[in-house]
């Protein structure tokens, strides 16, 4: 069987191509469908975080991702390689309506087989969180920020075309069999092993009309979703359960100025950083020490339900984790200190009904009444009762880090 096309026949590349594409899709469509069931049965307290189920669909999930990154570039190949390439033409060519169908097809199907998993993979690289790539070429994406907006608008597409994809892969299989079956020809023999050539008809469609409904069959699809609302910004916030009051403001010795105030988890082998918007620190510094190389103390009071972490942010905040609805606030009191490392504060995290001892480093910087400090520490999770005792898809150390600026009060 040669390589490349004829006139009447596929090659062995293509025919490779056709088929590994199919293998593909059909390992995607129903790991992606398996492993979002499993999420949503985790997301809705039916399976518990130390549940296999969560890591079962962390599992599907990332493979999910790898065969679609797969599937990309194999459908790249195949282009690439059908531009270089006669097709063979159409048995059934003097068949108008038929012709102008099959030729719609399979426009549909190579715009569907580059733009369903990349869509998917753009989705992934803006989220924060969640099943891995499995690949040593990292998860994100040149010019692809981590964002929401972004996530939300790339997952949307990605769900309208898959099943564009899979309807045009199931009008192209039913027009292989009616081919096969009811008009006897050698349109799906062509396709499979061994040299099957036939002899087309003289009357062949354009490409222009079939590309042309193509891309207007995508275009009423994603419009018809934007009409409906489909690509309306989330409301992220209102995916949250719990939402906090503001804090009360401190009357503090040093009043913060800017700053923030992140956490650092490992899901799945893959970091996911969030950051509380609500905090607020009292503190008292003084430059000069006493005996025991104290110069002040700090007093920070953070809200829970301020908290951002990607796309495993309503699920951070639930009862299982840090349950900001029972515990809407956490605490950190400390004696800022000065040691042969450095400065540091010691004193204690309070998160949920869970207070631990912790020393934390900090750098500081002061110049006149203003001052910047950044610091950070690693604490384990399950001290705090927050999920599970279980380190199989989310990791028992948690990094909290800070960065601040701040001006000395009047006095």
């Amino acid at each position: 069987m040669p390589l490349s096309n004829t006139s009447t026949t596929y090659g062995s590349v293509t025919k490779t191509f056709h088929w590994l594409t199919a293998l593909l899709i059909l390992a995607m469509f129903p790991l992606g469908l398996l492993a979002s069931d499993l999420a949503h049965d985790v997301r809705g307290g039916s399976a518990s975080p130390d549940d296999s189920a969560l890591q079962l669909a962390a599992t599907l999930f990332s493979m999910h991702k790898t065969i679609g990154v797969a599937l990309f570039f194999v459908a790249l190949a195949r282009i690439a390689w059908a531009i270089g390439q006669p097709k063979p033409a159409l048995l059934n060519g003097d068949k108008p309506a038929e012709a102008w169908l099959a030729e719609t097809v399979h426009w549909l199907l190579y715009g569907s087989l580059v733009a369903v998993p990349l869509s998917g993979w753009v989705h992934h690289a803006a989220s924060s969180g969640f099943a891995p790539i499995w690949w040593p070429l990292g998860q994100s994406l040149p010019l692809v920020p981590k964002d929401e907006r972004l996530a939300d608008i790339t997952g949307t597409l990605h769900y309208l075309l898959q099943w564009m994809l899979l309807a045009a892969i199931a009008l192209h299989v039913a027009g292989a069999l009616k081919h096969h079956l009811l008009d006897g020809d050698a349109t799906l023999r062509r396709m499979l092993p061994g040299q099957n050539p036939a002899l087309p008809t003289e009357r062949q469609p354009g490409h222009v009309l079939p590309l042309l409904t193509a891309l207007a069959l995508w275009g009423a699809v994603l419009g018809g979703a934007g009409w409906l609302g489909w690509f309306t910004p989330r409301d992220h916030a209102a995916d949250i359960a719990v939402q906090g009051a503001p804090l009360d403001a401190v009357e503090s010795e040093w009043q913060v100025e800017d700053g923030s105030l992140q956490i650092t988890v490992v899901q799945m082998g893959s970091e996911v950083t969030g950051s509380f918007a609500d905090w607020t620190a009292s503190i008292d510094y003084s430059d000069s020490a006493d005996a025991n190389g104290r110069h002040g103390s700090v007093d920070v009071t953070i809200s829970i339900p301020s908290l951002t972490l990607g796309s495993v942010t309503s699920e951070a905040l639930g009862a299982d984790y840090f349950n900001a609805e029972a515990f809407p606030t956490a605490r950190f009191n400390a004696d800022l200190l000065s040691t042969d490392d450095g400065k540091l504060a010691r004193g204690t995290l309070t998160i949920r009904d869970q207070s631990v001892p912790v020393e934390m480093p900090f750098t500081l910087d002061i110049q006149g009444d203003s001052a910047t400090a950044q610091g950070g520490l690693s604490v384990d999770r399950r001290a705090f009762g927050i999920g599970g005792e279980s380190t199989g898809s989310l990791a028992a150390s948690v990094e909290i880090t800070f960065d601040l600026t701040a001006r000395r009060a009047a006095p």
